[in-house]
């Protein structure tokens, strides 16, 4: 058994190893032009000067939680350990999104240097630079749980345990609590950045393509070098702190689910060695992304056909390197499990292999809803042409459709991994399937959230063409490489939001087990009062999060907008190209914005589960769970496919169609894109961390709800 859980550090190691490798082959690229370096130097000092000033703000926030969870454990709630396993997951999930968005800041021009050799070059630097981000999330996901596991387990072995507990569950108990960390963590990451980016965008679309008449990422426009560095700090930094949380959580959750579940020390260990098979199984798949780009027509530019044909085969690259990282995953999940737990026990790797499978299913019904190939994004751009009205009631209505095979499909592989893994013979060993299969969808995360990075430095690449002046056909194949990556970030949307959904029940089943195990009884009968106040709740607890993140973007874009037509009208020669605009003012602007509207949020989320604990009892908090889980999931799909393909439409239309760039078509374009931004960048992507983050907390209070709720 040691020799399988040695496999854990091991492809942890790996991964960071072959992050580094993928690091250092992405800074040999020339980054172009001094001009193209000045504009990409620019990007990074904005985002770095976010980060830290965001870093600032939530490290007061978690020195104050810290504190809190040290008098819990003085006074017994909870062990000593959690307070430290709390900061830890925080710090690894700051250090991860860190990472990636350097990365993302280093890569931009050089990617758009490289296209001006070819697509597959542009493509191949943008999606090394995304698995960057992948890989170091894994890598210091696995090698954390790690340690904490090893550790855990050591000091259990020559200490007393606490009472009423084994070593397995003192050990999966305490490691629940690194979980919350990376979840407060990812929330100010997700909120903060995704107020940031979105308000920079709203703000450059509306004055600078709708007011003024200018390109996209004209430089003329003072807040396009805000707008890039959103791109980082909210798609990048943000996607990569969510996705670690969804990473670690589901393992922990369903490690602790392997107590309830009678499969002992084995059950708590698979999970682990499932993650780290989808690391080996990650990077063989990065072999297989590459393209031959579709040579320029004798003009120089795409033609029509020739630019769809180059999108289609884009995406084939990506779809080959995911499924032959599905393919490598399911062979070893298979293997493993059955040496591990034994022929008796292969259900279990059935239930991984469909959440790997539902994983899949779920990105391709994303593609087929957000990306320009398909009927669903054609449909809104022609209702372009009768203006911005019509198109938005179809880019909703679009949004609203997707969410039914997304949910179909989770619906299926809760049952169907809960049935393989013997749920209808051995409820909690059907329930731990349930958590399993979480597991399995987030197995390959490495190759999967590459897709999802990759696009911000697709997006950065073609602001860094249009800013330095470069030759007509390096935009045309960043915009290329751009629209993918609104399809592969839509789908990593999709995909976070699917695996949360998971990893949110396995949390939920792991609060029912907390509860039991601090002596309290609860039950989710849903004619119990308190159960469904607590689901009436946790429905509208999505759409009150959404409502306040979506306010502050508006509030962000404002002052963006009021800065800019400032900026025109009083800086001589601006809109000539004589002079050069304010770009650190609009960056400032939208950092004090975005650390100012992320608060009331982020303490509504921490704060609401424990309110509704002490207020009406552990049964209304499995109510609340269970309520936000499945309205946040719908409405988080909603908004991340109609967004989406609001933003290819427009797209679409700027490619030709319609009329082109500057056309009325155009124009309804840009209003519904700049709808969709806060749709699909900031709402949308927070909801899943909000489902989880609810769940963690009731799990690390749970003892002290317990005790001191009014409803004993």
């Amino acid at each position: 058994m040691q020799n399988f859980l040695l496999m854990v550090p091991l492809s942890a190691l790996a991964a960071l190893g072959f992050a580094l490798f993928l690091a250092l082959r992405v800074l040999k690229y020339d980054e172009g032009t001094a001009r193209m370096k000045e504009i990409a130097g620019a990007v990074r000092e904005g985002a770095m000067a976010y980060l830290r000033r965001q870093y600032k703000v939530s490290g007061i926030f978690f020195a104050i939680v810290f504190v809190l969870l040290l008098v819990l454990a003085f006074f017994e709630y909870t062990v000593i350990f959690v307070p430290f396993a709390f900061l830890t997951g925080a710090f690894f999930s700051a250090f991860t999104g860190f990472c990636g968005m350097t990365m993302a800041t280093a890569s931009g021009a050089r990617t758009a240097n490289a296209c001006r050799r070819s697509l597959n070059a542009g493509l191949r630097l943008a999606f090394s630079a995304g698995a960057v981000m992948g890989f170091v999330v894994v890598g210091f996901g696995l090698l954390d749980l790690s340690l904490w596991y090893y550790s855990l387990d050591w000091y259990y072995s020559v200490h007393p345990l606490p009472a009423g507990m084994d070593k397995v569950t003192a050990v999966t108990s305490t490691m629940l609590t690194f979980g919350m960390g990376a979840s407060f963590q990812a929330l100010f990451a997700r909120v903060g950045g995704g107020i940031f980016t979105k308000g920079a965008d709203v703000g450059a679309d509306l004055v600078g393509k709708v007011e003024a008449g200018i390109p996209e990422d004209d430089p003329r426009n003072p807040a396009v070098i805000a707008d890039n560095v959103g791109d980082n700090v909210g798609d990048v930094a943000g996607m990569g702190a969510d996705l670690y949380e969804s990473y670690v959580g589901s393992i922990v959750a369903t490690a602790a689910l392997g107590v309830s579940a009678g499969l002992g020390v084995p059950g708590v260990i698979i999970p682990m060695v499932i993650a780290a098979a989808g690391i080996l199984a990650s990077m063989v798949g990065m072999a297989f992304v590459r393209t031959r780009p579709k040579a320029p027509s004798p003009r120089g530019t795409y033609g029509r056909g020739e630019e769809e044909a180059s999108q289609g085969a884009l995406l084939m690259a990506l779809r080959r390197g995911i499924f032959s990282a599905a393919g490598l995953a399911a062979v070893l999940i298979y293997v493993l499990v059955r040496a591990i737990l034994g022929p008796e026990h292969i259900g279990i790797a059935w239930a991984i292999i469909t959440g790997l499978v539902a994983g899949l299913l779920i990105g391709l019904s994303t593609e087929f809803f957000t990306s320009s190939l398909y009927k669903p994004t054609k449909r809104i751009a022609d209702a372009a042409l009768t203006g911005p009205a019509t198109l938005i009631i179809e880019g909703m209505a679009v949004g609203m459709l997707s969410t039914a095979f997304p949910i179909l499909i989770v619906a299926l592989g809760i049952v169907t991994s809960f049935g393989l893994a013997g749920g209808f013979r051995d409820f909690s060993i059907g329930v731990y399937g349930i958590g399993i299969a979480a597991v399995g969808m987030l197995s390959t995360l490495g190759i999967t959230l590459a897709t999802d990075a990759y696009g911000p430095v697709a997006d950065n690449a073609g602001g860094n063409a249009q800013m330095a002046g470069l030759e007509p056909e390096v935009r045309e194949r960043t915009d290329a490489l751009d629209s993918l990556g609104n399809t592969t970030a839509a789908t990593g949307k999709g995909f976070a939001i699917g695996s949360a959904a998971l990893t949110a029940l396995a949390l939920i089943a792991a609060y029912k087990e907390k509860i039991q195990l601090e002596g309290g009884n609860i039950s989710l009968d849903l004619m119990d009062p308190m159960v469904l106040a607590g689901v009436f709740i946790g429905v509208m607890m999505p759409y009150l999060f959404s409502a306040l993140t979506m306010s502050a973007v508006g509030r962000a874009g404002g002052k963006i907008v009021v800065e800019v037509r400032r900026q025109f009208q009083e800086i001589k020669g601006l809109m000539e190209g004589k002079a050069r605009p304010d770009y650190a003012r609009c960056v400032d602007i939208v950092t004090v914005a975005a650390l100012r509207e992320m608060r009331l949020p982020a303490i509504m989320a921490i704060v609401t589960p424990i309110a509704v604990g002490i207020l009406f009892g552990v049964n209304s908090v499995g109510g609340l769970l269970l309520g936000a889980t499945t309205s946040g999931f719908v409405l988080a799909v909603m908004m991340a496919n109609a967004g989406g393909a609001w933003d290819n439409a427009k797209k679409y239309i700027e490619e030709g169609h319609h009329g082109g760039k500057g056309s009325f078509a155009h124009k309804a374009g840009v209003a519904g894109d700049t709808v969709g931004d806060p749709f699909k960048d900031t709402a949308g992507p927070s909801l899943n961390i909000l489902i989880k983050l609810m769940s963690m907390v009731s799990i690390v209070f749970a003892a002290f709800v317990l005790q001191n709720t009014f409803f004993h």
